[in-house]
């Protein structure tokens, strides 16, 4: 995604430019939706909150870019927003919550209730075995496992030092791992 550096400083250029503003953004829509999508949705699991966490997310996004300082890439910084976004989701919904059930529970929940879950395979034995793992170890698992970012970038994306991410990564392919022998 690094190399795509140079379109998305002509992006930021036509979003600050009046008569091309809609037009940047839709192309900042259509190059990253679908990445933004598959990272939201493994952090809230059901497609209609995914959607409406992207959704509130390119509102910030929108409202945002002006102050975009360019001190990052851009998907760095639309990474950050999307998991800031996700986690302030999870958070609402555990506090709207009148029955006080854990995180992990309430996720597993929704995982065994998609249309095509079948615990035998070893797919959804993997999705399992994430949402077993404490918010941050997901993220980071997520982050390095399936959109393969490099620890550096998700130290900008969050936050946090690579040493921590590295032990964070390594506890939960150990966690994962202990799930996936043992169910």
């Amino acid at each position: 995604m690094a190399n795509n550096n140079a379109e998305d400083v002509l992006l930021l250029q036509e979003f600050r430019t009046p008569a091309t503003r809609e037009k940047a953004f839709t192309g900042i829509i259509k190059k990253y939706q679908e990445k933004l999508y598959w990272h939201v949705r493994r952090i809230v699991i059901q497609h209609e909150d995914a959607n409406d966490v992207l959704q509130n997310m390119f509102i910030k996004v929108w409202n945002g870019l002006d102050n975009f300082r360019e001190d990052a890439q851009l998907y760095t910084w639309l990474y950050r927003i999307a998991t800031n976004e996700s986690l302030s989701y999870l958070d609402q919904q555990k506090r709207k919550s009148s029955v006080s059930i854990d995180h992990e529970d309430g996720t597993i929940n929704l995982l065994k209730a998609e249309k095509d879950f079948d615990p035998g395979k070893i797919e959804w034995k993997l999705q399992m075995a994430i949402q077993q793992l404490p918010e941050k170890q997901r993220v980071v698992f997520n982050l390095r496992y399936y959109d393969e970012m490099p620890y550096e970038e998700m130290s900008r994306i969050l936050d946090t030092s690579e040493g921590a991410l590295k032990a964070s990564y390594h506890h939960a392919v150990k966690k994962i791992e202990d799930f996936i022998l043992n169910h």
